[in-house]
């Protein structure tokens, strides 16, 4: 059982009952071939050439759990990513937000539900502010009452 696989039963994502040899082929370890999930078309990093961290954000829109690796690497890597899950299953949208609120958690980011099953991973060095006038909290000019 791989090391992805026995974390996964652990937080309990996966049963470990589960069909051990479809997991593993999937996500089998050893070198990476590439960076070839990048090259989804479900996953898209703003500025590809920008390689300085703060400057990259990734939008991705998973068909399945098993795109929740791309969701995780992008993020180790200090790249907020917004996932957007409108297209899933609820069942998998579910897995899939359990995984990024364990991955949130354990390296010490943050995740906030930005629309309806659209939620923003953002890592630790970042913060999120909101997008209220400050004119606005207080009463401000528009305020006709």
């Amino acid at each position: 059982m791989g090391s992805v696989r026995k974390a996964s039963a652990w937080l309990g994502l996966v049963d470990d009952s589960d069909d051990e040899r479809y997991y593993d082929d999937e996500y089998a370890e050893g070198p990476e071939p590439g960076d070839s999930w990048v090259t989804n078309p479900r996953v898209r990093v703003a500025d590809e050439a920008a390689q300085e961290q703060g400057t990259r954000i990734a939008t991705v829109t998973p068909d399945g759990f098993r795109d929740a690796r791309g969701i995780g690497e992008l993020f180790r890597e200090g790249v907020p990513v917004i996932v957007n899950l409108t297209a899933m299953e609820p069942s998998d949208a579910k897995r899939v937000v359990d995984f990024a609120a364990g991955l949130t958690f354990g390296l010490r980011g943050s995740i906030e539900r930005v629309a309806n099953r659209v939620f923003l991973l953002t890592p630790a060095d970042y913060k999120v502010v909101n997008g209220e006038p400050v004119g606005r909290a207080n009463g401000g000019f528009f305020n006709q009452s």
